[in-house]
């Protein structure tokens, strides 16, 4: 199993840290990460001021001069709101610069600010999605390309360049909780990166059945139909201290997005419930995560990759300490057991 991080690049501005430190230190924290041993570190992509991942292509190109083995890869790419040529050609620079270790995860993303940002209708939300990935899927399938449309001019006999070191550039179909979007997966053969940020992880069992099923039918074999778990995760030296570090900045920045979706506050009761056996939180000692993962992975029929979302107001010097404790006793601690 692949075991990794995702950034959506906090805008430390808003505490005081200028975003200028606030990168150097991202890019400190891959760094490490390639350091420790991890397999993969995504950086997602936003529009909103709390974040500075508006362009993640071109973190993870700055990123590539860093590190030497860590894949790097969107969390996700909104293709929706992109243009599939320039997705292809700014991920297929990232893996010429990184020697063939760029990924993409395409998804919808979940917040809408890009709609308006690039004059979208949200009415055309899967009509969009739908087209922009089969084009993205047709472009790294093919050097000359003819493709038409209804949300962006034909391509004719158009040549798309430069082409990626990797043979076939790998592209992951990012979801949440959408049947459809499970089946779509399964039949375009694509990995799964399936995105659970709350509730019991099992209870995803069904729809991962569901891609499988969507897959097999399709004609693709089951060793392509890799899975993989994001999940909101922070690793200390005991269960308290990852707790007392994470739980602050957790409760301040859910309880602010549930009031934009008209959810409850964050509560440390049903934090302490969501971080139980079967929730989808990780946060607690490395030998207690890295059995969690392993159950999840049993729970869900078995799992390529796992990725940690720390992003919760967390300094950068507890952020090294936790990535350290992934990559040197989480990660090694998951794969003695495959």
């Amino acid at each position: 199993m692949e075991i990794g991080i995702d950034s959506f690049a906090i805008n430390t501005a808003l505490s005081g840290i200028s975003n200028q430190k606030a990168m150097s230190e991202l890019l400190e924290r891959i760094e490490l990460a390639d350091q420790v041993g991890l397999d993969v570190f995504g950086i997602g992509e936003h529009y909103r001021k709390e974040f500075l991942d508006s362009a993640p292509a071109v973190i993870l190109a700055a990123a590539a001069s860093r590190t030497k083995k860590i894949i790097l890869t969107s969390a996700v790419t909104v293709i929706s709101a992109a243009d599939p040529v320039r997705v292809f050609q700014s991920f297929s620079t990232l893996d010429l610069i990184s020697n063939g270790r760029s990924e993409i995860v395409a998804g919808r993303g979940s917040f809408i600010e890009s709609y308006p940002l690039f004059g979208l209708n949200l009415n055309d939300y899967d009509e969009l999605f739908s087209e922009k990935l089969n084009l993205l899927l047709k472009i790294r399938d093919h050097e000359i390309v003819n493709w038409s449309g209804k949300f962006r001019p034909a391509l004719e006999d158009q040549a798309i360049y430069p082409r990626p070191m990797q043979a076939k550039l790998p592209i992951w179909l990012g979801v949440g909780g959408t049947p459809a979007s499970f089946a779509r997966a399964g039949s375009l053969g694509l990995p799964l990166m399936v995105a659970v940020i709350g509730g019991e992880t099992h209870r995803f069992r069904p729809l991962i059945d569901l891609y499988r099923e969507a897959g097999e039918k399709a004609g693709f074999h089951s060793d392509k139909l890799k899975v993989g778990l994001h999940s909101l995760g922070y690793v200390g030296n005991s269960k308290e201290e990852a707790i007392t570090d994470y739980y602050p900045g957790y409760a301040e920045m859910f309880t602010k997005i549930g009031k934009e979706r008209g959810f409850p506050a964050v509560t440390r009761e049903r934090f302490d419930d969501q971080n139980g056996l079967l929730g989808a939180l990780l946060v607690d000692s490395p030998e207690a995560v890295a059995a969690k993962i392993l159950r999840h992975s049993e729970a869900l029929g078995g799992i390529s990759r796992f990725t940690f979302q720390m992003d919760a107001g967390l300094s950068h010097q507890k952020l090294m300490k936790s990535i350290e404790l992934i990559g040197t006793k989480v990660s090694p601690l998951v794969k003695k057991s495959f």
